[in-house]
C-alpha cells in the first residue's frame, strides 16, 4: 500500500519557511506543528533564503499588466489616428465615398 504525496502551495512553503528562519522553534517542533518532514523544511528554508532576492528584483505581476496595458492604449490611439487619416485622405482621392450625410 502506497501512500500519495502531499502538494504543498508555495504560501504553505514560504509560511514554514519564514518560520524556520526565526528559528523561535527546532526544525523537529515545526514537523510536528506543520505535518511535514524535517528535512522538506529544511529544503524550503535554504531555497528561501536562496531564491528570496528574486523577489525585489523582479517587478510585482500588477506593475507589469499595467504597464502592458498604457502601451496598449497607445498603440490603439496611434491607430485610430492612423485609420482616420487614411480615412480622410482616401476620401480626398475619391477612392472612398464619403460616409457623412
Amino acid at each position: 500500500m502506497s501512500t500519495r504525496r502531499k502538494k504543498h502551495s508555495a504560501a504553505f512553503k514560504a509560511q514554514v519557511a519564514i518560520e524556520a528562519i526565526k528559528e523561535a522553534e527546532t526544525l523537529s517542533e515545526l514537523a510536528k506543528r506543520f505535518d511535514v518532514h524535517p528535512q522538506m523544511i529544511s529544503n524550503w528554508k535554504r531555497e528561501f533564503l536562496v531564491r528570496g532576492a528574486e523577489i525585489f528584483s523582479t517587478k510585482a505581476p500588477d506593475e507589469e499588466v499595467a504597464k502592458r496595458e498604457k502601451e496598449l492604449y497607445e498603440k490603439i490611439g496611434r491607430l485610430e489616428v492612423e485609420v482616420d487619416f487614411c480615412r480622410r485622405a482616401s476620401e480626398q482621392l475619391g477612392i472612398l465615398k464619403s460616409s457623412k450625410k
